[in-house]
């Protein structure tokens, strides 16, 4: 009896046992999948953050010193959340970071300019920029570039800037462009992909080992309104560097400017409304008598002071159907007819029900999920 009994509670044990090793082995189980899960997040994090940008490397070439030299990295939101970069850091001094706009709501752009210290640096360099976000969770990207700058070419002033220029006017800006050496050095073409550019370069002045050239840009009277962001590339006889760049930017002002043409709403409830900014800008102070839509969606207070800038909240108004829509929005003034360019208003309206909306962007969650 009494061995039959000790049996019987070596069998419990044995079954005690078994059942704590099976439970040992599901929490190891359910730790691993844990540590898994965490440790891979921020590798989805990672890629998730990498695709707002289209361009992650730029190489600047050959440029000049103490000539102005920068290259703007366009990161744009694609989600549903709020994306907010936190910091960004250079593994090098011979290159600047800074970030034109930390917070961006979904669809809006932001950059990350590059410029590359000219002044202070010679020869080739190169450096990794660091993006840090931080909203809607961590993560990192980084950003490359590289570049050789030579120290027996410079230009006076570092680069073309004509600023603004009014629409039909055109402009003129001259730069000195000097090397010194003891190989001669020419200038045998300056090339340009932008039509609304005429460059003359005068002859050379040579003095013992420096020669200089005085190099004229001209934009044409017709160019268009808009940004410019260019470059004039000087073809040399120097094999080293057979091409060194000059930027060149300004803005061709028209009478009256207005920013955003395109006006993006997002995702709008049915029958709620908000609202967003328009910026109108002339040469000379004006009155906006109001703004016309076809069926009366879109709304906006009349500015009755004269200024040459004015802020215009314009309200959207959700009906109650789902659905994309596009309205043309005429802004009137007391310059007449016609002045103000034609905005152009997007924006999805959500449906009542639950469900998808037309054109509903990812959550960053769901794109890190997708890897």
């Amino acid at each position: 009896m009494a061995v039959h009994s000790a049996f019987l509670t070596g069998c419990r044990f044995g079954r005690i046992r078994f059942a704590m090793r099976s439970l040992a082995h599901v929490m190891l189980g359910m730790v691993i999948a844990i540590v898994v899960s965490i440790s891979s997040r921020p590798l989805q994090a990672q890629e998730w953050a990498q695709k707002m940008f289209s361009v992650t490397s730029h190489n600047f070439g050959t440029v000049a010193k103490g000539s102005k030299t920068e290259f703007r990295f366009v990161y744009r939101n694609l989600y549903e959340e709020d994306v907010h970069v936190q910091s960004v850091r250079t593994s090098c001094g011979c290159t600047s970071p800074a970030i034109t706009k930390k917070l961006l709501h979904t669809h809006e752009t932001g950059e990350i300019v590059a410029t590359f210290n000219t002044r202070t640096f010679q020869g080739q360099h190169g450096a990794t920029l660091t993006v840090t976000f931080d909203l809607p969770f961590y993560a990192e990207v980084q950003l490359r570039v590289a570049g050789n700058i030579r120290g027996d070419v410079t230009f006076d002033p570092p680069s073309i800037n004509l600023g603004n220029v009014d629409l039909g006017s055109g402009a003129e800006q001259q730069v000195r462009v000097t090397h010194v050496g003891a190989i001669p050095w020419e200038i045998t073409d300056v090339r340009s992909a932008n039509a609304n550019f005429e460059v003359m370069l005068s002859s050379p002045r040579h003095s013992g080992s420096q020669s200089a050239y005085d190099l004229t840009l001209r934009l044409k009277q017709n160019a268009p309104a808009g940004y410019i962001n260019d470059q004039l590339i000087l073809v040399t006889n120097d094999p080293r560097a057979a091409q060194i760049p000059m930027d060149v930017e300004g803005r061709v002002v028209a009478e009256v400017t207005v920013s955003p043409q395109l006006l993006a709403l997002g995702t709008v409830s049915a029958g709620g409304s908000v609202t967003k900014n328009i910026v109108v800008r002339a040469n000379r102070p004006f009155c906006v008598t109001g703004i016309v839509c076809s069926d009366g969606c879109l709304s906006c207070p009349a500015k009755g002071t004269p200024a040459k800038v004015h802020i215009l909240p314009v309200t959207f108004q959700a009906g109650d159907v789902g659905g994309r829509i596009e309205r043309e929005l005429t802004i009137t003034t007391d310059l007449g007819d016609g002045a103000v360019p034609m905005v152009t208003v997007q924006a999805t309206v959500a449906d009542p029900p639950a469900g998808s909306a037309e054109g509903e962007v990812p959550t960053a969650e769901q794109s890190a999920s997708t890897n």
